[in-house]
């Protein structure tokens, strides 16, 4: 009897410790998804909980545009992505620029704004150093040379990183979005390739331009992705967000890709892995993780950043309201699954027909409580000479504008 109740209990014992681990499985699957432990931390669900406008820093990009004292430097410009190098200056990268001067209202045809003549040199990217939180120098423009005619390069994230692994030695390296002109509906060019530059330290100049990711044999133009609207590092890699076009003429509701790369080698095209759908692979076949549904999508620039083990997207909201209001979404991994839209904000807009893109978060200026978001203004009209004329007739409307966010977890229901 003694012994077959010692048998009884190791048999008990083995049940119990079974029913523990089936409960624990059942626990860790309720948990959201961390499929590669890419999270660094714990993971919960984040919203924006409020905002507020940054007129300091709207008004500090507004007052060097205005400055008369040059007729070479930066007068506006989109694209707007920063970069803190290791001196303590920001390194701000722009797409479309306008140079040459600005000049008092009022204006030709009478408004009471500041003005440029339409014969302003526009340049293809710029690059503009801000130092003790005002911005004091642009560089020589075009930064990024056209690699060919009809051909141009749009700067996007950028991180300083080690010129190679292991090197006491930092460089800054810049995602380079490439394309070409087209024609209708493609008014912002066609994408060609990602590139990545590396510029040397400190005193910024180009050294080397490398193809990372070539797109031109995918035949419908609005399937190419271009990869760098946004960099996010965690646990040794550098995860690179990237976009198609898919509608070009439209704001768009386009889908996210994300490859990732180890630290220190985004100008090794060998070095980079893309996300499948289900693993990472080398091979250069990356499928959506957030996108394609009627109410859900990213425009073709976003912006993530980690709070804490969560991964937060900024995007304009999908439909209408991507001419004004920007919303998020928030995952466990770069790979997702992703939640969302969550909270949306639409952020303070000029008057005219004018909207609202490219939400970009700045991490080198927010701190642990807060974050800092630019986003860009345009002219709706997307007839260049119309646009052209209205950007100069007004040249605070081509510029960026920032908010202050806070994150929080969602208000309970």
């Amino acid at each position: 009897m003694p012994e077959d109740r010692r048998a009884r209990q190791r048999r008990g014992a083995g049940v119990g410790l079974l029913l523990t681990l089936v409960l624990a499985a059942v626990l860790l699957t309720a948990l959201p998804e961390d499929r590669h432990g890419e999270g660094g931390g714990a993971c919960t669900a984040r919203t924006v909980r409020s905002w507020s406008a940054d007129a300091k820093l709207t008004n500090s990009f507004a007052s060097y545009g205005d400055d008369e004292s040059r007729a070479d430097d930066w007068t506006g410009g989109d694209g707007t992505h920063s970069v803190r190098l290791p001196d303590g200056r920001v390194l701000w990268l722009f797409s479309d620029t306008y140079l040459g001067q600005v000049h008092r209202p009022p204006n030709p045809v009478g408004e009471s704004y500041a003005w440029r003549d339409t014969t302003a040199p526009l340049v293809r990217n710029s690059a503009v150093v801000m130092n003790n939180g005002h911005p004091q120098l642009t560089l020589p423009a075009p930064l990024f040379p056209d690699p060919a005619p009809n051909e141009w390069r749009w700067p996007v994230a950028a991180r300083v990183e080690p010129r190679s692994p292991g090197s006491a030695e930092s460089v800054v390296r810049v995602l380079l979005w490439t394309r070409t002109a087209g024609a209708y509906p493609w008014i912002y060019g066609v994408p060609i390739a990602t590139e990545v530059a590396t510029l040397s330290l400190p005193d910024l100049r180009v050294e080397s331009i490398v193809k990372v990711f070539d797109q031109q044999l995918v035949q419908d133009p609005s399937r190419r992705v271009q990869f760098g609207t946004t960099l996010v590092t965690a646990g040794g890699w550098t995860y690179v967000f990237g976009g198609n076009d898919a509608q070009a003429a439209a704001r768009p509701t386009s889908s996210a890709y994300v490859a990732r790369v180890p630290e220190g080698r985004l100008a090794e095209p060998g070095a980079w892995e893309y996300w499948d759908g289900s693993v990472w692979t080398a091979r250069a076949g990356p499928r959506p993780v957030l996108g394609g549904g009627q109410h859900t999508g990213v425009g073709s620039a976003f912006s993530v950043v980690r709070d804490g083990g969560t991964y937060v997207l900024f995007t304009m909201a999908a439909g209408s309201r991507g001419l004004t209001t920007v919303t998020s979404y928030w995952a466990c991994s770069p790979t997702g699954p992703w939640h969302g839209p969550t909270r949306s904000f639409s952020p303070p807009l000029p008057q005219g027909q004018v909207a609202a893109y490219n939400p970009q978060i700045h991490t080198e200026l927010g701190d642990d409580d807060r974050l800092v978001l630019s986003y860009d203004v345009n002219w709706l009209d997307a007839t260049a000479t119309s646009a052209a004329w209205n950007l100069s007739r007004n040249v605070s409307l081509y510029r960026p504008r920032f908010v202050t966010l806070r994150l929080g977890p969602p208000p309970s229901r």
